[in-house]
């Protein structure tokens, strides 16, 4: 079986975890170092084919914790050979806890089966879309822009990261425009549609946030843009 390196969505969610227990290393036997063999295999996009016993065991969890706990800024000891991702999540994690743990949360949320729930009625300018995408894969996908949880992560890593809660395309702030009624509101939009990206966790960098008009922009064209596409076609006003 080939080697597959560390993702640094893996490195996170161990660095997270090591943190979070006083930055003590994991024991293989542990029932931590099981359930994060089991949330990491989950969340990996290497095929089943690729992967053999010992591909993200609790054994693997215990020897990369090692690694992070050594890589810590305050380890007196020798470090251990984690490589370079390792010890560059490490130092981005001692910069902004914080960001880290947002985003730590929201890889687990994005294990996690999005509940089945309304979805908002589609109106004329979605019609076409319907009928292109199918019924059940655009519901699919508004369930998915929906997930309550991972809408909050999106929010919390943003700001967490320095940003505001306004559109990605046109600036337009709910919060600035409406005063209190419109602190933190805003629509998140997930980038890549169901019947080109299929089934697949979602991860923040998946979603955009976007004003209403906006989001109903990205939705009319044929193909959807990206809001870097639909930035590109906004005129002066």
């Amino acid at each position: 079986m080939p080697k597959h390196d560390w993702t640094r969505d893996e490195l996170v969610l161990i660095c997270e975890a090591v943190a979070a227990r006083g930055w003590k290393a994991f024991h293989a036997s542990s029932k931590e170092a099981s359930e994060l063999s089991t949330l990491i295999r989950e969340l990996s996009s290497v095929p089943e084919a690729d992967r053999d016993a010992a591909f993200r065991s609790p054994e693997s969890i215990q020897r990369k914790s090692y690694d992070i706990v050594t890589a810590a800024s305050w380890y007196q000891g020798t470090p251990t050979k984690g490589g370079s991702l390792t010890r560059k999540v490490v130092v981005e994690y001692e910069a902004n806890p914080e960001l880290f743990d947002v985003e730590a949360r929201a890889l687990r949320l994005a294990a996690a089966p999005v509940a089945e729930g309304p979805v908002m009625d589609l109106d004329d300018d979605l019609a076409e879309a319907e009928a292109r995408e199918g019924r059940a894969m655009l519901v699919a996908h508004y369930r998915r822009e929906r997930n309550r949880p991972l809408r909050q992560a999106k929010l919390q890593f943003v700001l967490a990261s320095g940003g505001q809660i306004r559109c990605e395309v046109c600036g337009f702030s709910f919060g600035a425009r409406y005063g209190e009624l419109g602190e933190g509101f805003v629509e998140v939009h997930h980038v890549l549609p169901l019947h080109t990206s299929g089934e697949t966790i979602t991860r923040l960098r998946d979603l955009a946030l976007l004003c209403s008009n906006c989001h109903r922009m990205i939705h009319r064209a044929r193909p959807w843009l990206t809001p870097a596409e639909l930035r590109s076609r906004l005129q002066p006003i």
